[in-house]
Protein backbone atom coordinates (compact mmCIF):
# COMPACT_ATOMS: atom_id res chain seq x y z
CA UNK A 1 0.00 0.00 0.00
CA UNK A 2 1.29 3.54 -0.32
CA UNK A 3 -0.15 6.94 1.00
CA UNK A 4 -1.28 9.45 -1.02
CA UNK A 5 -0.04 13.20 -2.33
CA UNK A 6 3.59 13.24 -1.92
CA UNK A 7 4.92 16.36 -2.95
CA UNK A 8 7.67 16.76 -5.22
CA UNK A 9 9.85 17.73 -2.06
CA UNK A 10 9.41 14.67 -0.16
CA UNK A 11 11.53 11.80 -0.32
CA UNK A 12 10.02 8.76 -2.32
CA UNK A 13 10.27 6.40 0.45
CA UNK A 14 8.01 9.04 2.98
CA UNK A 15 4.32 8.40 3.20
CA UNK A 16 1.81 11.07 3.42
CA UNK A 17 -1.53 11.06 4.61
CA UNK A 18 -4.58 12.18 1.87
CA UNK A 19 -5.54 15.53 3.76
CA UNK A 20 -2.60 17.70 2.51
CA UNK A 21 -3.79 18.10 -1.16
CA UNK A 22 -0.68 19.92 -2.73
CA UNK A 23 0.46 18.74 -5.63
CA UNK A 24 3.30 20.39 -8.31
CA UNK A 25 3.23 20.97 -11.56
CA UNK A 26 4.72 18.51 -12.70
CA UNK A 27 2.61 15.97 -10.67
CA UNK A 28 -0.62 17.24 -12.28
CA UNK A 29 0.42 16.64 -15.99
CA UNK A 30 2.25 13.24 -15.37
CA UNK A 31 -0.49 12.44 -13.15
CA UNK A 32 -1.40 8.62 -15.21
CA UNK A 33 -1.82 7.47 -18.16
CA UNK A 34 -5.21 9.23 -19.26
CA UNK A 35 -3.55 12.82 -18.63
CA UNK A 36 -0.83 14.47 -19.75
CA UNK A 37 2.38 13.38 -21.83
CA UNK A 38 1.50 9.55 -21.59
CA UNK A 39 -2.12 10.17 -22.80
CA UNK A 40 -0.90 11.73 -25.66
CA UNK A 41 1.58 9.33 -26.68
CA UNK A 42 -1.36 5.92 -26.26
CA UNK A 43 -3.60 8.47 -28.91
CA UNK A 44 -1.21 8.95 -31.19
CA UNK A 45 -0.36 5.16 -31.30
CA UNK A 46 -3.29 4.11 -31.21
CA UNK A 47 -4.23 6.64 -34.62
CA UNK A 48 -1.60 5.50 -36.16
CA UNK A 49 -2.45 1.70 -35.97
CA UNK A 50 -0.41 1.27 -33.39
CA UNK A 51 -2.07 -0.47 -30.66
CA UNK A 52 -0.47 -3.88 -31.11
CA UNK A 53 2.99 -2.42 -29.35
CA UNK A 54 4.08 -1.15 -26.02
CA UNK A 55 3.58 2.33 -25.81
CA UNK A 56 6.66 4.18 -23.56
CA UNK A 57 6.11 6.44 -21.18
CA UNK A 58 7.93 10.17 -22.28
CA UNK A 59 9.42 9.99 -18.73
CA UNK A 60 9.57 7.89 -15.73
CA UNK A 61 6.28 6.96 -13.10
CA UNK A 62 5.91 4.93 -9.93
CA UNK A 63 3.23 2.66 -9.43
CA UNK A 64 1.35 4.66 -6.90
CA UNK A 65 0.94 7.71 -9.48
CA UNK A 66 -1.39 5.82 -11.93
CA UNK A 67 -5.06 7.21 -11.82
CA UNK A 68 -7.25 4.54 -10.11
CA UNK A 69 -8.38 2.03 -10.56
CA UNK A 70 -5.84 0.72 -12.74
CA UNK A 71 -4.88 -2.95 -14.01
CA UNK A 72 -1.42 -3.63 -13.50
CA UNK A 73 0.96 -6.36 -14.14
CA UNK A 74 4.33 -7.48 -12.81
CA UNK A 75 6.31 -7.84 -15.28
CA UNK A 76 8.90 -10.03 -13.47
CA UNK A 77 6.06 -12.39 -12.29
CA UNK A 78 4.58 -12.76 -15.56
CA UNK A 79 8.05 -13.54 -17.50
CA UNK A 80 8.29 -16.00 -14.62
CA UNK A 81 5.14 -17.94 -15.13
CA UNK A 82 5.47 -17.72 -19.42
CA UNK A 83 8.89 -19.12 -18.58
CA UNK A 84 7.79 -21.87 -16.26
CA UNK A 85 5.49 -23.00 -18.48
CA UNK A 86 7.85 -23.38 -21.47
CA UNK A 87 10.70 -25.10 -19.31
CA UNK A 88 7.81 -27.81 -18.56
CA UNK A 89 6.83 -28.77 -21.88
CA UNK A 90 10.11 -28.18 -23.33
CA UNK A 91 11.10 -31.68 -22.99
CA UNK A 92 7.85 -33.27 -23.56
CA UNK A 93 6.08 -34.86 -26.51
CA UNK A 94 3.14 -32.16 -26.57
CA UNK A 95 3.70 -28.17 -27.47
CA UNK A 96 1.92 -24.97 -25.89
CA UNK A 97 -1.01 -23.26 -28.02
CA UNK A 98 -1.79 -20.44 -25.29
CA UNK A 99 -5.50 -18.92 -25.35
CA UNK A 100 -4.97 -15.18 -25.72
CA UNK A 101 -9.00 -14.94 -24.77
CA UNK A 102 -6.81 -14.66 -21.46
CA UNK A 103 -4.95 -11.58 -21.73
CA UNK A 104 -6.52 -10.47 -25.36
CA UNK A 105 -2.99 -8.95 -25.59
CA UNK A 106 -0.49 -9.07 -28.61
CA UNK A 107 2.19 -7.77 -26.74
CA UNK A 108 2.29 -10.78 -24.63
CA UNK A 109 1.14 -12.96 -27.40
CA UNK A 110 4.35 -11.97 -28.73
CA UNK A 111 6.11 -12.96 -25.59
CA UNK A 112 4.61 -16.73 -26.04
CA UNK A 113 5.49 -17.27 -29.78
CA UNK A 114 9.40 -15.93 -28.98
CA UNK A 115 9.30 -18.64 -26.40
CA UNK A 116 8.46 -21.92 -28.60
CA UNK A 117 4.68 -21.73 -28.51
CA UNK A 118 3.23 -23.34 -32.15
CA UNK A 119 0.63 -20.65 -32.24
CA UNK A 120 -2.10 -19.06 -30.15
CA UNK A 121 -5.75 -19.85 -29.64
CA UNK A 122 -8.88 -17.28 -30.08
CA UNK A 123 -12.24 -17.52 -28.79
CA UNK A 124 -13.56 -15.37 -31.33
CA UNK A 125 -13.50 -13.71 -35.11
CA UNK A 126 -12.87 -10.82 -33.46
CA UNK A 127 -10.27 -11.48 -31.23
CA UNK A 128 -8.31 -13.47 -34.35
CA UNK A 129 -8.39 -9.92 -36.52
CA UNK A 130 -7.19 -8.07 -33.70
CA UNK A 131 -3.69 -10.67 -33.52
CA UNK A 132 -3.90 -10.22 -37.36
CA UNK A 133 -3.75 -6.95 -37.04
CA UNK A 134 -0.88 -7.22 -34.84
CA UNK A 135 1.73 -9.56 -36.87
CA UNK A 136 0.76 -12.23 -34.50
CA UNK A 137 -0.18 -16.45 -35.54
CA UNK A 138 -0.73 -18.82 -36.60
CA UNK A 139 -4.08 -18.60 -34.81
CA UNK A 140 -6.50 -21.35 -34.12
CA UNK A 141 -10.28 -19.59 -33.27
CA UNK A 142 -11.54 -22.05 -31.04
CA UNK A 143 -15.23 -21.60 -30.96
CA UNK A 144 -18.07 -22.40 -34.31
CA UNK A 145 -19.11 -19.62 -36.23
CA UNK A 146 -22.56 -19.72 -37.53
CA UNK A 147 -23.36 -16.44 -39.80
CA UNK A 148 -23.63 -15.42 -43.27
CA UNK A 149 -21.35 -12.01 -41.85
CA UNK A 150 -18.91 -13.99 -39.45
CA UNK A 151 -17.87 -16.59 -42.35
CA UNK A 152 -17.10 -13.97 -45.00
CA UNK A 153 -14.71 -12.27 -42.08
CA UNK A 154 -13.30 -15.37 -41.50
CA UNK A 155 -12.81 -15.90 -45.49
CA UNK A 156 -11.39 -12.32 -45.69
CA UNK A 157 -8.79 -12.85 -42.84
CA UNK A 158 -7.83 -16.63 -44.26
CA UNK A 159 -6.85 -14.67 -47.34
CA UNK A 160 -4.39 -12.18 -44.99
CA UNK A 161 -3.26 -15.18 -42.83
CA UNK A 162 -3.29 -18.75 -45.40
CA UNK A 163 -2.09 -20.65 -41.53
CA UNK A 164 -5.87 -19.75 -40.04
CA UNK A 165 -7.81 -22.72 -38.48
CA UNK A 166 -11.50 -22.80 -37.84
CA UNK A 167 -13.16 -25.54 -35.53
CA UNK A 168 -16.89 -26.78 -36.70
CA UNK A 169 -18.66 -29.19 -35.34
CA UNK A 170 -21.99 -29.82 -37.59
CA UNK A 171 -22.27 -30.87 -41.20
CA UNK A 172 -24.07 -27.39 -42.82
CA UNK A 173 -20.86 -25.78 -41.15
CA UNK A 174 -18.64 -27.84 -43.31
CA UNK A 175 -20.89 -27.35 -46.31
CA UNK A 176 -21.11 -23.42 -45.84
CA UNK A 177 -16.94 -23.17 -44.71
CA UNK A 178 -16.24 -25.20 -47.89
CA UNK A 179 -18.25 -22.85 -50.52
CA UNK A 180 -17.16 -19.65 -48.75
CA UNK A 181 -13.75 -20.72 -49.32
CA UNK A 182 -14.39 -22.06 -52.68
CA UNK A 183 -15.63 -19.20 -53.82
CA UNK A 184 -12.95 -16.89 -52.54
CA UNK A 185 -10.33 -19.39 -53.88
CA UNK A 186 -8.86 -20.76 -50.92
CA UNK A 187 -8.00 -23.82 -48.98
CA UNK A 188 -8.83 -23.34 -45.56
CA UNK A 189 -7.76 -25.31 -42.39
CA UNK A 190 -10.49 -26.96 -40.34
CA UNK A 191 -10.49 -28.51 -37.01
CA UNK A 192 -13.26 -31.03 -35.72
CA UNK A 193 -14.48 -29.52 -32.53
CA UNK A 194 -15.82 -32.55 -29.76
CA UNK A 195 -18.39 -32.17 -27.21
CA UNK A 196 -16.18 -33.96 -23.96
CA UNK A 197 -19.25 -33.18 -21.79
CA UNK A 198 -19.23 -29.51 -21.40
CA UNK A 199 -22.20 -29.22 -23.56
CA UNK A 200 -21.33 -26.01 -24.50
CA UNK A 201 -19.69 -26.81 -28.48
CA UNK A 202 -18.67 -29.59 -30.01
CA UNK A 203 -19.77 -32.89 -31.96
CA UNK A 204 -20.51 -36.03 -29.91
CA UNK A 205 -17.62 -38.16 -29.37
CA UNK A 206 -17.84 -41.83 -31.75
CA UNK A 207 -19.57 -42.14 -34.82
CA UNK A 208 -21.09 -38.83 -35.52
CA UNK A 209 -17.38 -37.03 -35.02
CA UNK A 210 -15.95 -39.66 -37.69
CA UNK A 211 -18.62 -38.90 -40.33
CA UNK A 212 -18.09 -35.06 -39.51
CA UNK A 213 -14.26 -35.33 -39.84
CA UNK A 214 -15.31 -37.62 -43.17
CA UNK A 215 -16.61 -34.89 -44.57
CA UNK A 216 -13.93 -32.09 -43.75
CA UNK A 217 -11.45 -33.96 -45.84
CA UNK A 218 -13.81 -34.67 -48.84
CA UNK A 219 -14.45 -31.30 -49.12
CA UNK A 220 -12.51 -29.73 -51.77
CA UNK A 221 -11.49 -26.54 -50.50
CA UNK A 222 -10.95 -27.38 -46.64
CA UNK A 223 -8.16 -29.09 -45.28
CA UNK A 224 -8.38 -31.55 -42.08
CA UNK A 225 -6.06 -30.76 -39.85
CA UNK A 226 -7.20 -32.43 -36.51
CA UNK A 227 -9.77 -32.37 -33.65
CA UNK A 228 -10.03 -29.90 -30.46
CA UNK A 229 -11.25 -31.75 -27.26
CA UNK A 230 -11.43 -28.70 -24.44
CA UNK A 231 -12.95 -30.14 -21.23
CA UNK A 232 -13.57 -26.37 -19.66
CA UNK A 233 -15.69 -27.74 -16.32
CA UNK A 234 -12.51 -29.91 -15.52
CA UNK A 235 -10.08 -27.25 -15.71
CA UNK A 236 -11.43 -26.15 -11.81
CA UNK A 237 -12.05 -29.79 -10.30
CA UNK A 238 -10.64 -29.49 -6.56
CA UNK A 239 -7.99 -31.51 -5.78
CA UNK A 240 -5.02 -32.08 -8.17
CA UNK A 241 -5.38 -36.37 -7.92
CA UNK A 242 -9.29 -35.99 -8.40
CA UNK A 243 -8.87 -33.30 -11.44
CA UNK A 244 -6.53 -35.84 -13.25
CA UNK A 245 -9.06 -38.76 -12.58
CA UNK A 246 -11.61 -36.94 -14.45
CA UNK A 247 -9.68 -35.53 -17.10
CA UNK A 248 -7.65 -38.62 -17.98
CA UNK A 249 -11.23 -40.69 -18.24
CA UNK A 250 -12.50 -38.44 -20.55
CA UNK A 251 -9.33 -37.83 -22.73
CA UNK A 252 -9.28 -41.63 -23.17
CA UNK A 253 -13.00 -41.07 -24.32
CA UNK A 254 -11.48 -38.63 -26.73
CA UNK A 255 -8.97 -40.55 -27.76
CA UNK A 256 -11.05 -43.64 -28.78
CA UNK A 257 -12.71 -41.30 -31.50
CA UNK A 258 -9.67 -40.39 -32.49
CA UNK A 259 -8.29 -43.98 -33.39
CA UNK A 260 -12.01 -44.54 -35.12
CA UNK A 261 -11.04 -41.54 -37.02
CA UNK A 262 -7.14 -42.72 -38.38
CA UNK A 263 -9.01 -46.21 -38.23
CA UNK A 264 -10.90 -44.76 -41.28
CA UNK A 265 -8.36 -43.16 -43.06
CA UNK A 266 -8.74 -39.62 -41.84
CA UNK A 267 -5.14 -38.09 -41.18
CA UNK A 268 -5.21 -35.74 -37.99
CA UNK A 269 -2.28 -34.24 -37.18
CA UNK A 270 -3.49 -32.25 -34.49
CA UNK A 271 -5.07 -33.20 -31.42
CA UNK A 272 -5.66 -29.87 -29.36
CA UNK A 273 -7.48 -29.22 -26.10
CA UNK A 274 -6.66 -28.50 -22.34
CA UNK A 275 -5.69 -25.83 -20.14
CA UNK A 276 -4.12 -23.93 -16.98
CA UNK A 277 -6.09 -26.77 -14.45
CA UNK A 278 -4.93 -29.60 -16.48
CA UNK A 279 -1.44 -28.38 -17.72
CA UNK A 280 0.47 -31.35 -16.24
CA UNK A 281 -2.13 -33.93 -17.05
CA UNK A 282 -2.57 -33.13 -20.26
CA UNK A 283 1.02 -33.60 -21.12
CA UNK A 284 0.83 -37.34 -19.92
CA UNK A 285 -2.08 -38.12 -22.25
CA UNK A 286 -0.80 -39.90 -25.04
CA UNK A 287 -1.51 -38.23 -28.65
CA UNK A 288 -2.07 -34.79 -27.49
CA UNK A 289 -0.56 -32.79 -29.23
CA UNK A 290 -0.59 -29.37 -27.82
CA UNK A 291 -1.95 -27.52 -24.78
CA UNK A 292 -4.22 -24.40 -25.00
CA UNK A 293 -3.37 -22.68 -21.31
CA UNK A 294 -4.55 -19.28 -20.83
CA UNK A 295 -4.86 -17.96 -17.32
CA UNK A 296 -1.14 -19.35 -16.04
CA UNK A 297 0.14 -16.01 -17.31
CA UNK A 298 -1.73 -13.87 -14.77
CA UNK A 299 -3.14 -16.73 -12.19
CA UNK A 300 -6.65 -15.58 -10.56
CA UNK A 301 -7.49 -16.37 -6.74
CA UNK A 302 -10.27 -18.71 -8.63
CA UNK A 303 -7.63 -21.24 -9.94
CA UNK A 304 -5.23 -20.76 -7.00
CA UNK A 305 -7.90 -22.03 -5.20
CA UNK A 306 -8.15 -25.54 -7.20
CA UNK A 307 -5.27 -27.18 -5.69
CA UNK A 308 -2.27 -28.48 -7.58
CA UNK A 309 0.10 -31.80 -7.07
CA UNK A 310 1.72 -30.10 -4.37
CA UNK A 311 -0.80 -29.08 -2.34
CA UNK A 312 -3.89 -27.46 -1.55
CA UNK A 313 -2.84 -24.33 -3.64
CA UNK A 314 -2.04 -24.41 -7.22
CA UNK A 315 1.25 -21.99 -7.26
CA UNK A 316 2.94 -23.60 -10.07
CA UNK A 317 2.32 -19.99 -10.95
CA UNK A 318 2.42 -16.94 -8.69
CA UNK A 319 -0.37 -14.37 -9.24
CA UNK A 320 0.88 -11.71 -11.91
CA UNK A 321 -1.67 -9.26 -12.32
CA UNK A 322 -3.72 -7.25 -9.89
CA UNK A 323 -5.69 -3.89 -9.28
CA UNK A 324 -4.65 -0.56 -7.97
CA UNK A 325 -7.67 1.04 -5.80
CA UNK A 326 -7.60 3.94 -4.66
CA UNK A 327 -9.18 5.21 -1.08
CA UNK A 328 -11.87 7.68 -1.30
CA UNK A 329 -14.22 7.84 1.56
CA UNK A 330 -14.63 7.03 5.18
CA UNK A 331 -18.08 7.91 6.18
CA UNK A 332 -18.40 5.28 9.08
CA UNK A 333 -15.50 4.07 11.55
CA UNK A 334 -14.24 0.55 10.68
CA UNK A 335 -14.95 1.22 7.17
CA UNK A 336 -13.19 3.13 4.27
CA UNK A 337 -14.75 3.13 0.29
CA UNK A 338 -12.02 2.55 -2.62
CA UNK A 339 -12.88 3.44 -6.05
CA UNK A 340 -13.02 0.06 -7.91
CA UNK A 341 -16.26 -1.79 -7.71
CA UNK A 342 -18.61 -4.18 -9.82
CA UNK A 343 -16.65 -2.22 -12.78
CA UNK A 344 -13.48 -2.98 -11.94
CA UNK A 345 -13.48 -6.79 -11.47
CA UNK A 346 -15.69 -9.46 -12.71
CA UNK A 347 -18.25 -10.49 -10.33
CA UNK A 348 -18.89 -14.37 -11.16
CA UNK A 349 -16.59 -15.11 -8.29
CA UNK A 350 -15.85 -14.69 -5.17
CA UNK A 351 -14.64 -10.51 -4.32
CA UNK A 352 -11.15 -9.46 -4.79
CA UNK A 353 -8.93 -9.78 -1.61
CA UNK A 354 -6.06 -7.09 -0.35
CA UNK A 355 -2.81 -8.14 -1.57
CA UNK A 356 -0.50 -6.80 0.93
CA UNK A 357 -2.69 -6.01 4.27
CA UNK A 358 -4.15 -8.37 6.26
CA UNK A 359 -6.68 -7.93 8.37
CA UNK A 360 -9.42 -6.51 5.67
CA UNK A 361 -12.25 -7.92 3.41
CA UNK A 362 -13.37 -6.75 0.46
CA UNK A 363 -17.03 -6.30 -0.50
CA UNK A 364 -18.35 -5.14 -3.26
CA UNK A 365 -20.49 -1.41 -2.75
CA UNK A 366 -21.76 -0.21 -6.16
CA UNK A 367 -20.39 0.30 -9.78
CA UNK A 368 -18.05 1.96 -8.81
CA UNK A 369 -17.15 1.29 -5.17
CA UNK A 370 -15.89 -1.32 -2.90
CA UNK A 371 -16.12 -1.31 0.79
CA UNK A 372 -12.92 -2.34 3.08
CA UNK A 373 -14.12 -3.81 6.10
CA UNK A 374 -11.15 -2.84 8.60
CA UNK A 375 -11.39 -6.14 10.74
CA UNK A 376 -7.73 -5.71 12.05
CA UNK A 377 -5.46 -3.71 9.34
CA UNK A 378 -1.87 -5.15 10.21
CA UNK A 379 -1.63 -1.56 8.00
CA UNK A 380 -3.38 1.54 8.61
CA UNK A 381 -5.36 3.06 5.62
CA UNK A 382 -5.96 6.15 5.28
CA UNK A 383 -8.71 8.41 2.81
CA UNK A 384 -6.16 8.98 -0.38
CA UNK A 385 -4.16 5.71 0.23
CA UNK A 386 -3.68 3.36 -2.81
CA UNK A 387 -4.03 -0.09 -2.06
CA UNK A 388 -3.55 -3.51 -4.81
CA UNK A 389 -6.28 -5.62 -5.48
CA UNK A 390 -6.12 -9.10 -6.37
CA UNK A 391 -8.11 -10.65 -9.77
CA UNK A 392 -10.94 -13.20 -8.77
CA UNK A 393 -10.86 -14.20 -12.39
CA UNK A 394 -8.72 -12.70 -15.01
CA UNK A 395 -10.28 -13.02 -18.35
CA UNK A 396 -13.61 -11.34 -17.90
CA UNK A 397 -11.68 -8.64 -15.61
CA UNK A 398 -9.01 -8.37 -17.85
CA UNK A 399 -11.95 -7.45 -20.61
CA UNK A 400 -13.04 -4.56 -18.65
CA UNK A 401 -9.92 -2.60 -19.56
CA UNK A 402 -8.10 -0.82 -22.09
CA UNK A 403 -4.60 -1.19 -20.81
CA UNK A 404 -2.43 -3.02 -18.78
CA UNK A 405 0.10 -1.06 -16.92
CA UNK A 406 3.87 -2.80 -17.26
CA UNK A 407 5.26 -2.67 -13.80
CA UNK A 408 8.57 -3.83 -12.03
CA UNK A 409 8.39 -3.24 -8.51
CA UNK A 410 6.88 0.65 -7.92
CA UNK A 411 8.28 1.65 -11.56
CA UNK A 412 5.85 1.95 -14.30
CA UNK A 413 7.97 0.75 -17.39
CA UNK A 414 5.36 1.30 -20.27
CA UNK A 415 1.73 0.41 -21.70
CA UNK A 416 0.45 -2.39 -23.09
CA UNK A 417 -2.79 -1.92 -25.28
CA UNK A 418 -5.56 -4.65 -24.66
CA UNK A 419 -6.05 -4.16 -28.32
CA UNK A 420 -8.74 -7.38 -28.01
CA UNK A 421 -10.89 -5.17 -25.13
CA UNK A 422 -14.46 -5.60 -26.11
CA UNK A 423 -13.65 -7.93 -29.13
CA UNK A 424 -16.71 -10.25 -28.40
CA UNK A 425 -18.52 -10.84 -31.54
Amino acid sequence: MRRSLRTASEPSGQARHGADMRITRRDFFSSSIVGGPVALAGVAAVEVGQRHRPIPLPEPMRLWDLATPALVVDVDQLDSNLRTMHQFYADRRASLRPHAKTHKCPVIARQQLDLGAIGIAVTKISEAEVMVEGGVGPLLITSPIATRGKLARLLALARQAPSLQIVTDRLQNVRDLNDGARAVGIRLQVIIDLNTGDDRTGIALGESAVTLADAVARAESLELVGVQAYAGRLQHVVGWEARRHQYSETMGRVMETVASMRQAGLNLPVVTGGGTGTYDINSEVDGMTDTQVGSYVFMDDNYREVGGRSGQVFDDFEPSLFVLATAISQPVEGRITVDAGYKAFATDKEPPRLRDIRGVTYQFGGDEHGILELTDPSEPITVGDKVRLTIPHCDPTVNLYDHLHAVRGEDVLEVWPIAGRGRSQ
